[in-house]
């Protein structure tokens, strides 16, 4: 007889099974919502995901996630002023939604806190899969974030800026948004902080016939931070996503990316920047389901790497059998400027239909010394000249949006970062 016996819990899986204990008094939901939160850490009680699950094969969470922090109810983060200005700004501050909600012409804006408390909430809170770790967490431990409804038809002229922003210890953030049919908007999801803290967050979107969205995340969480999410999207009939990517901080980062068409004529774009340094490990793990006959998708990847930064952008692409007439293409370019430094790619395509078009690439390499050569020789400073080659790497992904206005305002958090790692 085979006996099989539960690994000894490490101190960040007990810290979170006593915190789940120690807080669930205060955590908002009905029954429905309450045994959800039940089924969530039961999950994390079975232990946190290592490298034996594929898809944390290259982020050993188990390992790599060291300590937890308490949850601090003195801690007091601030609201800043948006990324784009003119943004209509609804901030989540250390958790908790701001108690006067913004008015926002044809967009109807609720707690999360009393989606949760009604129930209406309990059917977004179901795990993605068995290895949903961060969909685990969260479900456990949210208690707020905003619900957002943007009605048929409306085309918001300027930005919202969702703010997930924390003072350490712990946040747990949910996000949903639905987008009706037509409706055109510009979304910027913040994630940024100070101190030591452990923060999951995870976005919804559904998009209508037809709608229009451009969802930006810039992720800048300090170098003391553990910062897990998920965002999560259905795009409907000839719906259009574009995702903006940047990830520009934290120590642990791990961002999941689940989009599935559910209409023809869908298209998905996804543009993404990582910016590692120090000793951070970043992971970018993307799984994209066509679904239907008819639908479209890009995925372009810009990675920089210095000092003993670790990144993975692991990404799925599946064609489900009656997805005929697929076009999806993916590629991940990654400029090594450290030898210490690493990146792992791990591209996939599951294919089950017979006419589509569908590839993928990847590359790796360091600055080119005759650009450098080129430059110098015209004056410009090695340091100088090494900055314009790495910023043209990566800025040439964020001239493809549109906005010129968006253009500036993402530029300028990479010369915030190269300013500071250049």
């Amino acid at each position: 007889m085979n006996m099989h016996t539960q690994p000894q819990r490490t101190p960040a899986e007990t810290a979170l099974i006593d915190a789940f204990g120690d807080r669930l008094a205060l955590l908002p939901g009905d029954g429905a919502v309450m045994l959800k939160r039940d089924d969530a850490i039961e999950a994390i009680k079975h232990g946190l995901p290592t490298r034996r699950v594929e898809s944390w094969h290259y982020t050993d969470l188990r390992r790599l996630l060291n300590v937890v922090p308490d949850f601090d109810p003195a801690a007091l983060a601030k609201a800043v002023a948006p990324i784009v200005e003119g943004s209509a700004v609804l901030p989540v501050l250390n958790g908790k939604s701001d108690a006067k909600v913004l008015a926002i012409e044809g967009v109807a804006v609720q707690h999360l806190s009393e989606k949760l408390i009604d129930g209406s909430i309990a059917p977004g809170l179901d795990p993605y899969g068995s290895d949903d770790a961060i969909g685990a967490l969260n479900t456990a431990f949210v208690a707020d974030g905003y619900f957002i409804d943007i009605a048929d038809g409306v085309e918001l002229e300027k930005p919202i800026e969702l703010q997930n922003l924390q003072a350490g210890g712990q946040t747990h953030v949910r996000l949903p948004v639905r987008v009706g049919a037509g409706a055109k908007a510009v979304i910027v999801e913040r994630q940024a902080g100070e101190g030591a803290a452990l923060v999951s967050s995870v976005s919804q979107l559904v998009l209508g016939e037809g709608a229009e969205v451009t969802w930006l995340i810039v992720q800048e969480q300090p170098d003391t931070a553990t910062h897990l999410a998920q965002f999560k999207a259905h795009i409907g009939k000839n719906a259009k996503l574009t995702l903006f990517v940047m990830n520009a901080g934290g120590k642990l980062v791990r961002q999941e990316i689940m989009v599935r068409t559910t209409g023809e004529g869908a298209d998905f774009k996804l543009r993404g920047i990582n910016l590692l340094a120090g000793d951070a490990h970043t992971d970018v793990t993307m799984v994209l389901d066509h679904a239907v006959p008819h639908t479209t998708s890009t995925e372009i990847i810009r990675n920089v790497v210095t000092g003993k930064a670790r990144g993975v952008f692991q990404g799925r692409i599946n064609v489900h059998q009656y997805a005929q007439k697929t076009n999806a293409k993916m590629a991940c370019n990654t400029l090594l400027l450290s030898d210490d430094g690493e990146f792992s790619t791990k591209p996939e395509l599951e294919i089950f239909a017979d006419d589509v078009v569908c590839g993928h690439g990847a590359t790796v390499t360091e600055i080119d010394h005759d650009h450098l050569f080129y430059l110098m020789a015209r004056g410009v400073d090695e340091k100088s000249a090494r900055g314009l080659l790495v910023k043209a790497f990566v800025a040439e992904v964020i001239e493809e949006l549109d906005d010129e206005t968006i253009v500036e305002a993402l530029e300028a958090r990479l010369d915030d970062w190269f300013l500071t790692h250049g």
